[in-house]
């Protein structure tokens, strides 16, 4: 019979979404690795061995973020039609932050001063956005997108849907504001001012 492993993948998850609450609730000098275990009734020992130290811990809060963000986006069903495509992932943007708030802080607002995510952790994160990189890229070559740098559409459709989406985590919205319709317009409207002269958007292809 196989022995049961004690420092499972289910005790790591549990022990990630604490810490990512006692962050985003009391800040990073919160996170005391013994009242994380504590917390998630296991010992210190168990946390020393699934993550190291605590930079080592908020680099998988970090890792852990991006992989389920990336399951999102990745996951995405696209139609080949650009402005579409990228309202989808927008959506999916929305999604992952919402699903996961306290992860989102530290992907995205460096939550934790002086946190540099390892080389790894990095190249996870950048790939994250191949999808919508592809689909700009695309849409560029086949002329339906302004002819300019991918990275500036890019850069651009990320800070656009990050702003959005930071107002709404930090309650930043217009009381009785209708979120979720205005997200999606929004997000249209934005992909559609990348459109080029008299292109329907649709792929030619």
């Amino acid at each position: 019979m196989a022995r049961p492993r004690t420092h499972d993948e289910a005790l790591r998850l549990k022990l990630l979404d604490r810490a990512g609450e006692l962050i985003a609730a009391d800040g990073p000098k919160a996170l005391s690795l013994r009242k994380l275990a504590a917390d998630a009734g296991t010992s210190t020992t168990a946390v020393y061995s699934l993550f190291g130290s605590k930079p080592d811990l908020v680099n998988a809060l970090y890792t852990e973020g991006f992989r389920r963000f990336g399951a999102r986006m990745a996951g995405t069903a696209l139609t080949g039609d650009p402005v579409e495509d990228l309202v989808a992932l927008g959506s999916a943007y929305r999604a992952s932050a919402l699903a996961d708030p306290n992860l989102y802080g530290i992907m995205f607002t460096r939550s934790v001063p002086g946190f540099e995510p390892n080389e790894d952790a990095e190249k996870l994160a950048r790939k994250t956005l191949e999808p919508l990189e592809a689909i700009i890229r695309r849409a560029i070559a086949d002329g339906v997108f302004l002819d300019v740098p991918p990275a500036t559409v890019a850069v651009g459709c990320w800070a656009f849907v990050h702003g959005l989406v930071s107002l709404e985590l930090t309650g930043n919205l217009p009381e009785g504001f209708d979120v979720t319709g205005s997200y999606e317009t929004a997000l249209r409207a934005n992909a559609s001012g990348w459109l080029r002269p008299h292109s329907s958007g649709k792929d030619p292809s």
